[in-house]
């Protein structure tokens, strides 16, 4: 390790996991006491309905990185042989909100000073390094649904998106959050603000093993103050966890805090999520150092600290493992052991996991998924199709009743799988498009595909399938019939697409297939629309796009734009279908079980609450031969 110049420990090298582990275990005598202790009044409480978020996450556009805040435009043609000097631009670290005016951050380690300005050597491009409003969750997105086992992840989550209601061997363990822009829990975060969640995470995980939980109030980024908070926690503790503040930031205390009290013993492990992980001892004590994202924070508390819960003869929770397929491939860095959240279904006889987003700020990931897959250092990644193995964090008996749906975007999929739960089955959804649906069922990746694309002749779905799927027999089940139409703050309608700036959906879905045949029918191209390339991947965010003021309109369905309280402008019916193979139909029960839930009278009176459909189809099966 080495100092920076403003006398910050800094990691120069990674420590392998297996190895970061013996070094911990041989340091450490690892002996508890014995006491009786409370919980967390829901941990391990079963829902009693469905949990949906009332803010987005995050509030406003977020740096991902240490760097600076640049306009892409002022890059433009910066190369190794002739760099630009950037002399407009804001200092950010990874957190801080982006200032009006500015598209990109440069990570700090790709610009080199000078004078005042700095000099770059690559151009950056739009949104680069930068985390978009509500790329965790949308508001009204459904955080978990009903009769459901509140996980660690799940409380963390909760309390993230702003929801405030939902004797043994002893270690005493000392949660001290850090960070000048984390706010207490109940209350609303302003942009730049986060919700402390991650020590309710853990206090949720290590509680299970039977430890002593003191969770201290928010310690600002204060080099004196976050001394005095671990110096006390050390006095009255077996092992002392530290928040935020490990990384590499301006304001990372936490190895020179241990530094200064007793030893950084390791700064940096081979580990992605959570690379920067301290593991220090003060007075014989350990003491970890946490990344401030949520992911990289349970990442630590599974892979390292669990297994010191273990030394000291607490229980830790059993690893299931099953072989399963991957549905899209994983790429990966020598050296570094990457663990990656995936959800995992069986189809037929055969497990496929589906890897959710690698974002260390998507926390979303934790909450959906009931597995992770490893990839371990001496690899540089998984193929599409290859199978490995996946380690559950759900009882197998309940990842096999996962169903997984992989296609079209629509938010009666979330009540839809409220429902569903009432039958013991659970939904995992995918957003990758309609052509990305049934693409992924044609590989045998999914159970349904739902799917809206419209063909030349104005048929909906089947002649796409004849296509893709000839001489096999397909199944649709129709959701509804329903309403898309422009979405804006102004009640702007189609013929806006030309004048207004315009976000749209990702190539493959349906709404922007059936947006480029509107185009075509009136001969528009897609040089004309100011934000063509900009992407949503749901109809929500969409919405939140427009309400923020990122576009002034884009294209979604009716239910989607009535939750945000949006104007809507319809421009056309559309049939929503889910689709799976006739073999699947006849021999997955639970496929006949949605099936069934889908033309009931308590399902069409959602979609009506919702708004923007028709039911009159629903339930309505057709075959594609």
């Amino acid at each position: 390790m080495v100092k920076d110049k403003e006398g910050a420990t800094r990691y120069l090298t990674l420590t392998s996991l297996d190895q970061a582990l013996k070094i911990l275990h041989d340091r450490f005598a690892c002996i508890p006491r014995t006491v009786k202790i409370p919980v967390q009044n829901s941990s391990e409480k079963i829902t009693s309905e469905a949990v949906f978020s009332p803010l987005s996450v995050p509030a406003a556009h977020l740096s991902a990185m240490d760097g600076i805040a640049v306009r892409s435009q002022d890059t433009v043609g910066a190369t190794d042989q002739k760099p630009v000097l950037l002399t407009h631009f804001v200092r950010v670290n990874t957190g801080n909100v982006i200032p009006d005016s500015f598209d990109a951050v440069v990570m700090i380690e790709d610009v080199i000073e000078q004078d005042g300005s700095f000099l770059i050597y690559s151009a950056a491009h739009p949104w680069q390094h930068i985390r978009p409003i509500g790329e965790d969750i949308a508001e009204t997105e459904m955080i978990i649904p009903l009769l459901t086992q509140i996980r660690s992840v799940d409380i963390s989550a909760m309390i993230s998106y702003g929801i405030t209601e939902v004797s043994v061997l002893d270690l005493k363990v000392a949660l001290i959050p850090t960070g000048s822009e984390v706010i207490p829990v109940g209350t609303k975060p302003l942009p730049g603000q986060v919700i402390e969640s991650n020590m309710y995470m853990a206090a949720a995980m290590l509680s299970k093993s039977g430890v002593s939980i003191t969770h201290y109030p928010i310690v600002q980024d204060d080099l004196n103050k976050i001394t005095t908070a671990v110096n006390e926690a050390i006095q009255g503790h077996d092992v002392v966890i530290i928040s935020a503040g490990s990384s590499k930031g301006t304001k990372d205390y936490t190895a020179q805090v241990i530094e200064t009290l007793g030893e950084v013993i390791i700064h940096g492990v081979a580990i992605k999520p959570a690379k920067p992980v301290i593991l220090g001892k003060i007075a014989e004590k350990p003491v970890i150092g946490m990344p401030g994202y949520p992911i990289a924070c349970h990442t630590i508390l599974r892979e390292i600290i669990q297994p010191l819960l273990s030394w000291y003869g607490f229980v830790t929770p059993e690893q299931h493992t099953v072989p399963i397929r991957l549905t899209s491939a994983l790429q990966s860095s020598i050296g570094t052991d990457e663990f990656v959240l995936a959800t995992v279904g069986k189809i037929k006889e055969e497990w496929v996991a589906s890897p959710l987003s690698r974002g260390a700020g998507v926390q979303m990931s934790m909450v959906r998924a009931n597995a992770y897959v490893k990839i371990p250092s001496d690899q540089e990644g998984l193929e599409t199709g290859e199978k490995t193995t996946a380690y559950l964090t759900v009882p197998t008996s309940v990842a096999e009743q996962v169903v997984l749906i992989t296609g079209s975007h629509d938010p009666v999929i979330d009540h839809l799988a409220n429902l569903m739960r009432k039958s013991g089955i659970q939904i995992a959804s995918s957003h990758v498009g309609s052509m990305g649906g049934f693409l992924t069922l044609k590989r045998g990746y999914c159970h349904l595909a739902p799917m809206h694309l419209l063909s030349e002749d104005g048929e909906y779905n089947i002649p796409y399938l004849q296509k893709y799927f000839p001489g096999e027999e397909l199944v649709l089940i129709c959701v509804a019939e329903r309403v898309q139409g422009m979405v804006s703050r102004e009640s702007l309608g189609f013929e806006a697409v030309t004048t207004h700036r315009f976000i749209n959906r990702q190539r493959g879905s349906g709404t922007r297939m059936l947006l480029d045949h509107l185009m075509k029918e009136k001969s528009i191209t897609s040089d004309q629309i100011d934000g063509y390339d900009q992407e949503a991947t749901t109809h929500l965010g969409v919405c939140l796009a427009v309400r923020s003021g990122d576009a002034d309109l884009g294209m979604a369905v009716h239910s989607a734009a009535r939750a945000f309280s949006l104007p809507f402008v319809p421009v056309g019916v559309e049939r929503y279908e889910l689709v799976t193979t006739k073999n699947l139909f006849e021999s997955d029960p639970r496929i006949r079980a949605i099936v069934d839930i889908i033309k009931t009278q308590e399902f069409k009176a959602i979609l009506t609450q919702l708004g923007g459909y028709e039911i009159d189809k629903t339930g309505v099966i057709r075959y594609s031969n």
